[in-house]
């Protein structure tokens, strides 16, 4: 009997480095597929819109390729495009405010446009019902999270969504860890508060029966009489 082929591994930031310095230009796309996911939610993190983010995001890579020979090996591969990411991003901000081109928006009432990743078909039978109530889940959760204070959001979007760990989000933000931990506890306190209000909201209207429930109740009820000769 042939034994079976070993699957090879897929190689580590450390393999794609080495490539990418030695000229094989070919390492940038499996380095790119393996980062984009922390990266773009480090970018709209700051930014919080999905569009400026990407193109943030492209920009930082092109800027990676174009000076790879500037990583030394001293922090890790993942750390060193975070902070490209982070420059980036705030550089347009800065952009941003100069050209006065923010527009204040109600975070409660704006669209969000979704990632086209987002939206990855699931392999799992769902009911229509239920998949729209996860999704407004979701943009409930991400809305909140955007009403974050930015020092707050970008921290708790590494460490509660990326699940990146204290010093990597460190690493990648340049600040102690001991302002990680703080910033996240923070964040997290602020997205609990956030959140119950929008509970309690929704349970004040909880089972309604107005409008056109209400109606066609009555209406059933009372054809119901009509028709035993009551009314």
């Amino acid at each position: 009997m042939i034994p079976r082929a070993s699957a090879t591994p897929p190689p580590d930031d450390a393999e794609l480095a080495r490539r990418l310095t030695q000229g094989d230009h070919s390492a940038f796309e499996p380095l790119m597929r393996r980062h984009n996911q922390m990266l773009y939610r480090l970018a709209r993190s700051i930014l919080k819109d999905d569009s400026e983010a990407e193109d943030a995001v492209q920009e930082a890579y092109l800027s990676a390729f174009r000076h790879f020979d500037g990583f030394r090996g001293d922090s890790a591969l993942s750390t060193w495009l975070a902070s490209i990411v982070v420059n980036e991003a705030y550089g347009r901000l800065r952009k941003q405010k100069r050209d006065a081109n923010v527009v204040a928006f109600d975070a409660h009432q704006r669209d969000v446009q979704r990632s086209g990743e987002e939206d990855m078909a699931d392999e799992t039978t769902e009911l229509p019902e239920a998949a729209a109530m996860r999704t407004e889940l979701r943009e409930l959760l991400e809305r909140r999270i955007d009403d974050l204070p930015e020092q707050f959001r970008t921290v708790f979007v590494l460490r509660d969504v990326q699940e990146l760990s204290v010093d990597e989000t460190a690493a990648c933000l340049d600040i102690p860890a001991a302002t990680v931990r703080t910033r996240a506890f923070r964040a997290r306190a602020l997205l609990r508060e956030s959140l119950a209000r929008e509970i309690d909201v929704a349970t004040i209207n909880a089972f309604g029966f107005d409008g056109e429930r209400c109606d066609r109740v009555v209406a059933s009820v009372l054809q119901r009489l009509q028709n035993e000769g009551t009314t």
